[in-house]
């Protein structure tokens, strides 16, 4: 039987999607800043307010990672000495927020404080969005205006080709992971620039001073892997718990230019992009993969459905999630003989059936949190109901933390103190408390009895459920690994 029959009948079984809700998943949402005319038109606290709205309405939905966007164009959402503030948050480049405050940091703190991960995303190269666009004082391009080239859109980009350029998005990367506690460092699909017109990137200069006789192409796509190496050395070495993820565009090679390629007729992260994104996850450069599969499950040059089965084949022992568009999911209907309006089941049951990936994203988060078609909706109450414990990176630590210790009930709140330990990677990032009735096995592979996922050592009981239970928390380390046993305690309500 044909793979995507199978599906097709599997999405119209009446099982409930949420009875193989997964203990593990990730269940990512973009949060993205560039374009976004929203954060200048607001003052510090609005915004604020706003992002813990945004951030409220991902955990109802069952999203456990946010993915937002702090560099998306050379200048930043957090005081930095390297770039300017972002024109996105104060309306004009370079200015800071008055009263001035740290949208990174605060991210960081609201979304552990819902236990949820936080991922600061990075576009390496964009420097500008439009054509008349006037860079502060204050930026880089002041001083090095070599580095930076424009091309046929109009923008100005990093030339990949200089290493001094490798060099300062590096710094830039350290300069984060030093002074902020995030989980993922995440790059998007945005390497050389999509062409235009088939207008030549206009590297000339560069390349004749580092292209060495290599071919143009082949240049270009050893620069960008030497961007994602020195990346992923500098985070490991700073922090090794710190993970790196791509977000590439879901198309690697088309089969008719690579046999290893999948069976697409379109454009091409290899050739297009010059991002060669399957050797990165060969090589062990990258912690996560997180392709863009936005289009329906049976789009003829580009099928999310065949490309969800070419990235689990192809993900080299590195995790691996599915980028889904929000609009192409809930727009189109279901395959037949499905007879569902939408192909968010489909596509959910899709990922969970493969073995290598681990996980969805939504694009955009903003789009689940204005419930676009009732997602959000489904999402909470079926698809995500449960909640799910971001994977652990085995390759990174593999060993499990201990249990906390001295749990006990103080007023309405359970505490616990931290397992003692001087390795960094066995420190406790964050504690899962689950909830048995008294008389039952504590079962610590069942994400039903799942209360909360919590970056501190405290935990307020909800009382709308009388009777005796036994509640149990376990230790997750910095890499997600979770203690094989749990402090536990017996509590009447």
């Amino acid at each position: 039987m044909k793979k995507t029959l199978f599906l097709s009948i599997l999405a119209a079984c009446s099982l409930y999607a949420s009875a193989g809700n997964p203990k593990r998943e990730f269940r990512g949402a973009w949060l993205h800043t560039v374009y976004q005319s929203q954060y200048a038109k607001m003052s510090p606290a609005e915004t604020r307010n706003y992002l813990c709205e945004q951030l409220d309405l991902l955990k109802a939905a069952g999203c456990n990672a946010i993915l937002f966007q702090v560099r998306p164009s050379a200048d930043a959402f957090y005081p930095s000495k390297l770039e300017p503030w972002s024109r996105f948050l104060t309306g004009t480049a370079g200015q800071a927020p008055s009263p001035e405050w740290d949208p990174l940091q605060f991210m960081i703190e609201e979304s552990h404080a819902r236990g949820m991960e936080l991922h600061a995303w990075l576009n390496p190269y964009r420097v500008t969005t439009s054509k008349n666009e006037k860079l502060p004082a204050e930026h880089l391009y002041h001083r090095h205006p070599e580095r930076f080239v424009t091309y046929a859109d109009n923008k100005m980009y990093f030339d990949p080709g200089y290493p001094e350029n490798r060099e300062f998005i590096n710094e830039v990367v350290k300069d984060i992971i030093t002074r902020y506690d995030v989980d993922a460092i995440h790059l998007d699909d945005y390497f050389y620039p999509y062409p235009v017109d088939n207008k030549e990137f206009p590297d000339s200069k560069s390349y004749a001073m580092y292209g060495n006789g290599m071919d143009h192409n082949d240049w270009r796509r050893h620069n960008v892997d030497l961007l994602i190496e020195g990346l992923y050395k500098t985070i490991h070495d700073t922090k090794p718990w710190v993970r790196l993820g791509i977000s590439p565009f879901g198309v690697w090679r088309n089969k008719s230019n690579d046999p290893r390629g999948s069976e697409t007729q379109a454009f091409e992260n290899y050739s297009g992009l010059f991002a060669d994104v399957l050797l990165w996850s060969e090589k062990g450069w990258v912690d996560y993969m997180l392709p863009q599969l936005y289009w329906e499950l049976e789009k003829k040059v580009a099928s999310s459905e065949k490309l969800a089965y070419w990235w689990n084949d192809n993900a080299n022992g590195r995790h691996m999630y599915i980028g889904q568009s929000v609009e192409r999911t809930m727009n189109y209907p279901d395959l037949p003989p499905s007879k569902l309006p939408n192909q968010l089941e489909h596509k959910i049951k899709l990922s969970r059936s493969l073995e290598n990936i681990q996980g969805n994203c939504w694009w955009p988060g903003y789009s689940i949190t204005a419930n676009y078609k009732g997602i959000a909706d489904e999402l909470g109450s079926n698809y995500q109901r449960t909640i799910a414990l971001v994977p652990s990176y085995p390759w990174i630590d593999d060993i499990c933390p201990d249990a906390p210790t001295k749990l006990r009930m103080e007023g309405n709140r359970l505490t616990w103190d931290a397992p003692s330990t001087d390795d960094e990677l066995q420190k406790a990032r964050a504690y899962v408390v689950y909830r048995f009735a008294e008389d039952e096995p504590v079962d610590l592979n069942d994400p039903e009895a799942i209360q909360a996922v919590t970056y501190t050592n405290s935990y307020s009981i909800l009382t709308e459920s009388a009777g005796r239970f036994r509640y149990a928390v376990t230790t997750l380390d910095r890499v997600n690994n979770e203690s094989q046993t749990a402090a536990e305690i017996v509590i009447e309500l």
